[in-house]
């Protein structure tokens, strides 16, 4: 997949040049500039990453925290497993860096579903495309177990043409620059969400979804050891990142975290904002850079992150059938890097 992305900022134009050959150019808005500036080239990987396979995600709250890791700005790759960090930590700013540009596609449709739904039914409702219930106001001290069970128990249909109509009209108020290929590829991403509801798996390219992935349902419904929950387990977690959403403060970046552009950029930003860095999460993308030889370059973005005391790796490890996730001091994996210790992804999980 090769994308291509030039910036001229100085004309408040941006240019994007996908690879279906469509080019569009227009004036952005704060948000798409934004996303402009701190982007860089999208690359490949054999996966569609519509929902997380980190079944385990939540183990790390109680350590978030003991460790008091709060507010600041935070840094994530992925789909919305990143919310549920963001309701627990919530941050005074996000952004979700990924290598695929088809992630900032998602993101952008979540962010357009979060825009025109008030409350957690609803946007359950309009993610999985399903009929809202009777009386949505009846459902804000529903479980996230209940709001999917109606997901799961009520007729699927794909998005209608006015509601299609109305969620692109949000997705393109964003300013971003969207190809048709682009619109197709958020409408295949909200098709695929209509047709296989909470039961939906994370998905290899030509490989069928493994059984001990967990459902999207299992994702969400998920609770710590400390009883905490994942975003929609609550009105009051739905609006932490719901509030962020609203203000554009949710970021998504086409970026390598070992890249010469984005992670470098978002530091910029962010010492520009006078922020710092509360928590990164990394998922296993640790594993890649050390095995392909530039794990120091990952290092060497993450030292350059402005960060307190408290600031904090989040890290998912997979052996056998199983997930977990850990946590680390950032200033013990760079201090520990520069010493020696941890050259390699084994060194960081055994």
């Amino acid at each position: 997949m090769t994308r291509q992305l030039a910036v001229a900022l100085a004309g408040v134009a941006v240019l994007f040049t996908t690879g279906s050959g469509h080019a569009k150019t227009q004036a952005p808005s704060g948000f798409a500039a934004r996303i402009a500036a701190l982007s860089e080239p999208g690359g490949f990987f054999d996966t569609d990453n519509l929902i997380s396979n980190e079944r385990g995600y939540l183990r790390v709250l109680p350590a978030l925290t003991a460790a008091r890791v709060s507010g600041g700005a935070y840094i994530g790759v992925g789909p919305d497993q990143n919310f549920s960090y963001i309701a627990h930590i919530r941050p005074d700013i996000a952004f979700i860096v990924d290598l695929r540009r088809d992630n900032l596609l998602l993101h952008l449709l979540l962010k357009a579903l979060f825009t025109a739904a008030n409350t957690r039914v609803e946007y359950v409702s309009l993610l999985f495309g399903r009929s809202p219930p009777t009386h949505p106001a009846e459902w804000r001290d529903a479980s996230a177990e209940r709001l999917l069970d109606h997901a799961q128990g009520s007729s699927a249909h794909p998005p209608s043409s006015d509601d299609r109509a109305r969620i692109e009209g949000i997705i393109r108020s964003f300013g971003v620059p969207l190809s048709d290929a682009d619109l197709e590829t958020i409408r295949r991403f909200h098709r695929t969400f209509a047709e296989r509801g909470p039961s939906l798996k994370f998905t290899t390219f030509g490989r069928a979804p493994r059984d001990i992935y967990p459902t999207y349902r299992d994702l969400l419904v998920a609770r710590s050891s400390e009883g905490d929950g994942s975003y929609l387990a609550s009105e009051e977690r739905f609006n932490v990142v719901r509030s962020l959403q609203q203000r554009d403060l949710i970021i998504p970046v086409v970026g390598d975290v070992a890249g010469d552009t984005a992670v470098p950029a978002v530091g910029r930003f962010m010492i520009e904002r006078k922020s710092r860095l509360s928590a990164i999460y990394v998922s296993n993308v640790e594993s890649y850079l050390s095995g392909d030889g530039r794990f120091a370059t990952w290092i060497d973005n993450l030292a350059s992150l402005p960060r307190t005391e408290r600031s904090v790796v989040i890290r998912s490890v997979f052996g056998g059938s199983a997930s977990s996730s850990l946590v680390q001091r950032v200033d013990e994996l760079v201090k520990g890097y520069a010493a020696g210790r941890f050259r390699s992804y084994y060194e960081l999980t055994r």
